[in-house]
């Protein structure tokens, strides 16, 4: 019996030992950073243990339990005690498992949104004072690609004629956005956000302008010749 007995401790043991992994992996997949980063870091790093020794103590009660409930009885009985436990175990195990690759899975899409989005913020320069909003941002980046005051005057002429500079213009033929893409789709080279990212529609738009007309201001040239760029 006591050979037997043992290979039952053996295989508590290693169900303890998946217990107390699944809640270190749920805990490192599932955090938040940015919480994380707010605490100090012996705080977050004391907050884990308690949380792996509360789990460890669940554990070595129940398998105490388990000692003190059998003590005495049959080989039998034993045995369905014991797989009662492990069958329990077992199914935290698979639970925490699923919220750990849900989570996994959760924050590769977030990532992989982030690497395919644009920037968000640009820094407007004082040269810029004249403009707000949208156009501000369009004076920054036209001059970031090397074009001066003038050539900002012609873009900013171009695009409050193409959409006022609003970045969810669109009209009938499925031209979208600030530079009025048509179709807006194309946009998506400059990265996902396309559809409500001013700064991506700007990206965009200026390269546009670079490889068609070689400067803002002869888009706006052909523009004020044919009525559009």
């Amino acid at each position: 019996m006591i050979p037997l007995l043992t290979r039952y401790g053996a295989k508590l043991a290693a169900v303890l030992v998946l217990a107390l992994g699944a809640v270190i992996a749920v805990n490192a997949v599932t955090d938040d950073p940015s919480e994380l980063d707010a605490r100090h870091p012996s705080q977050a790093a004391a907050e884990q243990q308690a949380e792996a020794e509360a789990a460890y103590e669940e554990v070595r009660y129940l398998h105490v339990n388990y000692i003190e409930e059998t003590a005495g009885a049959d080989v039998a009985t034993k045995v369905a005690a014991l797989s009662d436990f492990a069958a329990d175990r077992a199914e935290s195990l698979n639970s925490a498992q699923e919220d750990a690759d849900q989570a996994a899975e959760d924050a590769a899409a977030a990532a992989e949104e982030a690497a395919n989005s644009g920037r968000t913020n640009v820094d407007i320069p004082g040269s810029c004072s004249d403009y707000s909003g949208n156009k501000a941002t369009g004076c920054a980046l036209a001059q970031e690609h090397g074009f001066d005051l003038e050539q900002v005057g012609c873009l900013v002429a171009l695009w409050n004629r193409e959409s006022g500079w609003n970045e969810l213009a669109a009209n009938g033929i499925g031209a979208y956005g600030i530079p009025q893409a048509l179709p807006g789709s194309k946009m998506e080279s400059e990265g996902s956000d396309w559809e409500t990212n001013p700064v991506t529609q700007i990206e965009w738009g200026l390269g546009y302008i670079e490889g068609r007309y070689g400067t803002p201001c002869e888009a706006w040239n052909h523009s004020e010749d044919v009525g559009w760029y």
